[in-house]
């Protein structure tokens, strides 16, 4: 539905009917730029660009003064740049979005227990069985935003409607910091006049498709004849966009599931062929995923090693673990291992990774090798805890003084 730069923005009147918008999406603002901005508020109000100042760096967030200027996500960094050339660059702290995010989905889970995590930014929330605690739709995500500011400082937009498709296209469109209730009844007023980017799942190719048959607004599409639609987007596109155009959502909100994996990766600024360089990127991505892992209350049964080359060939190498571990130390003794057994020599890295799969629950409070003879554990918590307080590389290990990489995190399904 376009790119969210604030310029459309809708919010509802206080005494808009919300009586059937039980369906909250709750989207956080500029999230990773946001998080960036509590310690630098000297920046506020002003095009502030997330991402790590390379030549191959992209561009992980931008504020809204930023997006105005055409600026977005995973825009190389150099295009950015040009379009914005005032803007602020400022390093990504990941380990710092994860610690905001869960205080946040910690405050969806007290409103109510059917919360549904999208990514790290986002989630759905049913708040039909609240009313009688915190009251009508409305009051719950009012009461939403003003606890994620007064517990974060940070804000959020929330789209309330009677349907999980609604419910986001009304968060998109209340941004930045809004509040958008759509009775069910005013649906098809609500959705009728949007562009046809608005329908969930079309993209740039979709859009182009529809566009050429003379599809612009929903309307186009709640209209059209379905033979039409079909040729454009096929048969199961056309039944579902022709749905999603009349507001048909049945999808309920469903609790969080497990992550499948949670990774990351790096790119280096220069191909490498130095295997120590390789291996000292080997544990500070190991060290991510292990606060990752630790922070969703899962442990990973299997590790996997991806590396890029220079010519961008793409190859991954797993291994499963005798018993599943958040450890970033087990991560990075198996990662190394499956490298070394592996990197064909004199061949330059472009691009390293790790994820942990077959994520699990910790089970039984057993604990690992590690955490009985070598303390690995309460050092990974203590430098953790270090890192959360006073930034990203407070503490580490000694290898890794002074290394900076342009990362990208991996996590969920997103991997």
């Amino acid at each position: 539905m376009g790119k969210q730069d604030g310029l459309t923005r809708h919010v509802s009147a206080a005494d808009v009917d919300d009586s059937t918008a039980t369906i909250l999406h709750v989207d956080m603002d500029a999230f990773f730029a946001s998080v960036e901005l509590l310690d630098r508020p000297e920046l506020i109000g002003k095009p502030v660009i997330v991402g790590h100042n390379s030549t191959r760096s992209v561009v992980t967030a931008a504020t809204y003064e930023a997006r105005k200027y055409g600026v977005n996500s995973a825009m190389p960094l150099a295009l950015a740049l040009r379009r914005c050339p005032k803007a602020i660059v400022l390093e990504p702290h990941f380990e710092r979005y994860q610690f905001y995010s869960e205080k946040v989905f910690e405050i969806c889970d007290q409103l109510t227990p059917k919360v549904e995590r999208l990514g790290i930014d986002e989630a759905f929330l049913d708040v039909a069985g609240a009313r009688a605690i915190y009251g009508s739709p409305m009051r719950v995500a009012a009461l939403l935003r003003e606890r994620v500011f007064a517990e974060t400082g940070l804000v959020c937009s929330v789209g309330a409607a009677a349907s999980k498709y609604v419910a986001k296209v009304a968060s998109g469109l209340s941004k930045p910091n809004g509040l958008l209730v759509i009775p069910k009844d005013k649906t098809t007023e609500f959705l009728h006049p949007l562009p046809i980017s608005a329908l969930w799942g079309v993209g740039g190719k979709t859009a182009e498709s529809l566009q050429q048959r003379g599809f612009t607004t929903i309307a186009d599409v709640a209209h059209a004849d379905r033979a039409t639609l079909t040729r454009a987007v096929g048969e199961a596109g056309a039944v579902k966009l022709h749905n999603l155009a009349w507001g048909n959502d049945p999808r309920e909100v469903v609790e969080r599931q497990a992550e499948k994996s949670i990774g990351h990766e790096t790119t280096f600024e220069d191909d490498i062929l130095d295997t120590a360089e390789i291996r000292r990127e080997l544990l500070r991505l190991s060290g991510k995923v292990a606060i990752r892992l630790r922070a969703a209350g899962m442990v990973a049964r299997t590790v996997v090693l991806k590396l890029r080359f220079e010519d961008f060939s793409t190859v991954t190498r797993s291994r499963t673990l005798p018993e599943p571990t958040d450890l970033g130390r087990t991560l990075y003794e198996t990662v190394r291992g499956v490298y070394e057994e592996f990197a064909p020599e004199g061949r330059p890295v472009r691009l390293v990774g790790v994820r942990g799969e077959q994520l699990v629950e910790p089970g039984g409070g057993q604990l690992s090798l590690w955490d009985t003879t070598d303390g690995w554990r309460d050092a990974e918590e203590a430098m953790e805890a270090a890192s959360a307080r006073f930034g990203s590389g407070a503490i580490a290990p000694a290898r890794l003084l002074g290394v900076q990489r342009s990362e990208r995190p991996r996590l969920g399904q997103r991997d």
